[in-house]
């Protein structure tokens, strides 16, 4: 990445990384979820800790509310809830659609950050749960979203190993 790249440009460079590339921190979301069936995917290998499926389910969710604050929308929970319920019946298809819909709520998100002047990174969200001046900025957002995912990357990759 040269220096004169925008700042937009470097965030969805970072997010590329954490999702699908080769971040810092090691392995992307998408290589620690390769390999994993329905069935680990719904397994509970430590108690009362969220199961690799819920943690799609929520990575895809705060994408897609991320996405909606960019455009815009006051801040809130995402529409599906915080922690999405699972399908009353994991198979393999349902863990399929569960993976592609992360990824395109993944390419959504990059997709809105790409159309955002480097201008409005710097200016606060729409977020009437705090006082004006304290919201975050877009940047920030953008910055959030993506500690968001390489936090719960690190979750999925520990519940994979205790598999």
């Amino acid at each position: 990445m040269e220096n004169g790249d925008s700042e937009g440009s470097q965030l969805v460079d970072q997010l590329e990384r954490e999702h699908s590339g080769e971040p810092w921190h090691g392995t992307s979301l998408v290589g620690i979820l390769s390999g994993i069936t329905a069935r680990q995917a719904a397994a509970r290998p430590v108690a009362d800790a969220h199961t690799i499926w819920e943690l799609v389910l929520h990575l895809t969710a705060w994408k897609g509310e991320v996405r909606r604050r960019l455009g815009g929308a006051p801040a809130g929970t995402p529409s599906e809830g915080d922690w999405p319920e699972l399908p009353s019946s994991p198979t393999a298809e349902a863990w399929r659609q569960a993976l592609d819909a992360l990824e395109e709520a993944h390419r959504a998100l990059v997709d809105t950050i790409a159309r955002i002047p480097d201008e409005q990174l710097s200016e606060l969200t729409n977020d009437p749960r705090v006082d004006e001046g304290s919201a975050d900025t877009y940047f920030q957002l953008v910055q959030g979203i993506l500690q968001h995912d390489v936090y719960h990357s690190g979750q999925i990759a520990l519940l994979k190993k205790a598999l």
